[in-house]
Formats: C-alpha cells, structure tokens, sequence
C-alpha cells in the first residue's frame, strides 16, 4: 500500500486512451466494499463518458477543462435521508458526507493500484450537477472525479 500511496497523485492530464471496462468494473467493486455508517451506503456514483456531458460538467466546475479530458468522470453524490433513518440529523449531516468520501478515496487508490490516475474535484455547483446528472433533490453532490491514464505516464 505504501508504494499506492507514493503514487497518487492529482492528476490534470490525461491520455486519449479509453479505461478498460474490467479496470472500471474494479473501481466499482472497491466503491461497493467502502464502509459506510450502519452499511447504509448513503452515497451514490455516477458514470459520465459521454462528451457531451463532460463539457457540461466542465461549465458547472468553473471551467476547469482538464475533467473533459478524461475518458471518465465518476460523480460522487451523498444521500443524506438514507442516513438520516437510523441516526436522525447527525447522520444526515455528517455521516453521508464521511460514507462518500471513504468511497471516493477508495475508488482513487483502486484506480493507481491499477495504473490509472484521477483527480479530486471539489470546486463547482451543486445545483447545477443535479440538472445535468438528473438525480433526486435529496442528493448532494460532493466530489467530481476524473479517471484516466496520465499523460505523465506515458
């Protein structure tokens, strides 16, 4: 684990080179295996590889054109009422928000385990992503991650 954790990096330079469905099937499985509080997995993830998309996600981030490079973008979304059930407000406001980050940093070290390389994207509308993505009023988008090999790799 500590040679993965040399290597993660945030990347903004990505190849032109498609990320083999086997390779994001692992970063999904590592999403799954995340803990989550009371194994409610108040969280969400969505693929975006359409280009459409990414340029949509890129005017909603302020503009930060690298996340269009990448062949994929997985939207991470907290789902605060699943939480909420069993631990009232404090689940709600706090323990979506760890379920979502725990999966997101699970999924970014599976992805340098495996050669690829990503980055944590927090800056942009959250209202904006819920348009675009067309997701439940209940779920609050916290990290946009691009996935992609490194053009620094190559």
């Amino acid at each position: 684990m500590n040679e993965v954790f040399k290597k993660r990096r945030s990347v903004r330079s990505f190849q032109k080179k498609e990320i083999e469905a086997e390779k994001l099937n692992e970063i999904l499985q590592a999403i799954e295996s995340a803990p989550s509080a009371g194994n409610l997995k108040a969280r969400e993830v969505k693929i975006v590889q359409s280009g459409t998309m990414k340029e949509k996600l890129v005017q909603v981030a302020f503009g930060q054109n690298f996340i269009s490079q990448a062949p994929v973008i997985l939207v991470f979304f907290a789902v605060p009422s699943r939480s909420a059930v069993k631990y009232g407000q404090r689940g709600k406001d706090l323990y979506t928000l760890q379920d979502v980050t725990i999966a997101a940093s699970f999924a970014w070290i599976q992805a340098v385990l495996i050669g690829l390389s990503a980055c944590w994207v927090g800056a942009f509308d959250e209202e904006e992503i819920k348009k675009i993505l067309k997701v439940d009023k209940d779920w609050r988008p916290i990290v946009l991650m691009p996935l992609g090999y490194s053009n620094k790799n190559k």
